[in-house]
């Protein structure tokens, strides 16, 4: 179980890549550079990216640590991505930081590339694969994430302000079904 492996690497990065889902998440990413100007993709990446591999290790523990199993976590989790979900599809602001220059960590990091459905999957991945090799897929999807993020502003110009309301919409109503999909599935309905 704990050898290098090219097949579980794959695995384990397509089910992160699923999860993270940063090409949905473009109109987030952009919305929020709307708001607060600039965001840092570098530092957003790395925080990312190191919460997630503290995780892979010693998330089980604390969530235990401090009495919340991993169904209630996934739970909570859902509700962020469902909040976000409506701010997509409504064009609400929920979300208000009074910091604005925290965008790259809070709500970018955490939650939305760093979320509790990727640390619930990271928990699942971890009983199923050898830990290297999640943390090869971990790394492989911060690339994409780090691309996806230095390229928003390209890729906002790409689309133009109808392209960007109709994506926003379109990922919004999937963010409300992964939402959802992950609350039933951590209520066991």
């Amino acid at each position: 179980m704990n050898e290098f492996d090219y097949r579980e690497i794959a695995t384990a990065s397509m089910v992160l890549f699923a999860v993270i889902d940063i090409i949905g998440s473009v109109p987030i990413i952009i919305d929020l550079r709307q708001k607060v100007g600039k965001i840092k993709s570098e530092k957003a990446s790395v925080v990312a990216l190191f919460i997630m591999i503290l995780f892979l290790f010693i998330g089980e523990s604390i969530l235990s640590l401090i009495g919340i199993d991993v169904n209630s976590f996934a739970i909570a989790g859902s509700f962020i991505i469902f909040f976000l979900a409506l701010e997509m599809i409504l064009g609400i602001r929920l979300y208000k930081d009074d910091i604005p220059e925290t965008a790259s960590i809070v709500p970018i990091a955490f939650p939305l590339i760093a979320g509790a459905g990727t640390m619930t999957s990271l928990l699942s991945l971890r009983a199923e694969f050898a830990t290297i090799n999640i943390v090869i897929a971990i790394f492989l999807n911060m690339i994409v994430v780090y691309a996806v993020l230095k390229s928003s502003s390209m890729i906002e110009r790409v689309l133009g302000p109808g392209g960007i309301a109709i994506l926003r919409k379109i990922f919004g109503i999937i963010l409300l079904a992964i939402a959802v999909k992950l609350f039933r599935t951590n209520m066991g309905v």
